[in-house]
């Protein structure tokens, strides 16, 4: 009698551990398929670079430095960064992921990356709150110039965003204020030096900022032949040093301010790429993308199906 009793207390709090371990592995399968895989990166992975596709939303419309090879445009026709059919209104965004999904299931990647910076306005945040509530699963991916990064980290972490690139091109103040025209900083305009010395500084703090925060930070930086060419080996350590995991050299499109020095050599971008790899991981597969790029790289853009005749706003040149 006395075992029999002793078993009808046992058979209740078994079932209570087995429903509490049944409850916690569902909590753990739904925490997975809400959680982005990372891997699932083409700019973060080479391995699925031709595998995997991103979506680029054109949803920042100002910029707050003013950078000598950049000319933001809106337009179908030249493929590089900065440039965009147009601006996104941000009450759009959700439904042009679900669009892009329907057209290229592959996407992993929602990422903001222009035409302006996405830390220079609002824009990039509330979008971002809009398509992760819609969208958890899908990687969420910001690109900056790193001047408004510094205090962002938690923010950025909580609208879902786990990849972070940020384009540094100097560490040292010269060599910024020969890449940088001037930079737009707390309602007041910083030239030269000065310049380049605010500007490093808030990169190397958001960065370390964001990785501490358990965002990977990859920094991209232009390679420009006579400014920065010789110093790669250094912005690869200052960057690491400060949290970044991975390096992508981009070779200048010669234009703006900039026009007169030439693209660099495939020597000269494989040389600045061993320079870095000295200290960080080196990514071999970018391309020059718009800031409204669809589908999967090196394939076919789908960005003018996706927008299709969408009217579109120009953006702000502050």
């Amino acid at each position: 009698m006395a075992v029999e009793i002793e078993a009808q207390g046992i058979r209740p709090l078994r079932r209570q551990i087995i429903n509490q371990i049944e409850q916690l592995i569902e909590t753990q399968m739904e925490h997975q398929l809400r959680t982005p895989n990372i891997s699932d990166h083409p700019c973060f992975n080479g391995a699925v670079h031709g595998k995997k596709g991103r979506l680029h939303l054109p949803i920042s419309p100002a910029c707050n430095i003013q950078c000598r090879f950049c000319r933001r445009a809106c337009n179908s026709k030249e493929l590089r960064p900065g440039v965009a059919k147009g601006i996104l209104p941000i009450e759009e965004a959700v439904d042009i992921v679900g669009k892009a999904l329907e057209l290229c299931p592959e996407i992993t990647v929602v990422g903001i990356a222009g035409p302006g910076d996405a830390l220079a306005s609002f824009h990039a945040v509330e979008a971002f709150r809009q398509v992760h509530k819609a969208y958890p699963h899908l990687i969420k991916c910001l690109s900056t110039n790193g001047l408004a990064l510094p205090g962002k980290a938690d923010l950025l972490y909580d609208l879902g965003v786990r990849t972070v690139t940020v384009t540094v091109n100097a560490v040292d103040p010269w060599s910024a204020s020969k890449v940088v025209s001037h930079i737009l900083w707390e309602g007041k305009v910083y030239r030269g030096e000065e310049a380049g010395r605010i500007l490093l500084a808030h990169q190397l703090r958001g960065i370390q900022q964001a990785s501490q925060r358990g965002i990977i930070v990859k920094v991209n930086t232009v390679l420009i032949p006579t400014i920065n060419d010789h110093c790669i080996g250094d912005i690869a350590r200052t960057v690491k040093q400060a949290g970044a995991t991975v390096h992508n050299i981009i070779p200048l499109i010669p234009q703006h301010e900039l026009k007169d020095i030439p693209a660099p050599t495939c020597e000269q971008i494989n040389k600045a790429r061993s320079d870095g790899e000295v200290y960080l991981k080196q990514f071999r597969h970018c391309q020059h993308c718009r800031a409204d790029a669809c589908g999967i790289i090196g394939q076919e853009d789908l960005s003018a199906e996706l927008y299709g005749g969408r009217r579109m706003e120009t953006f702000s040149h502050g």
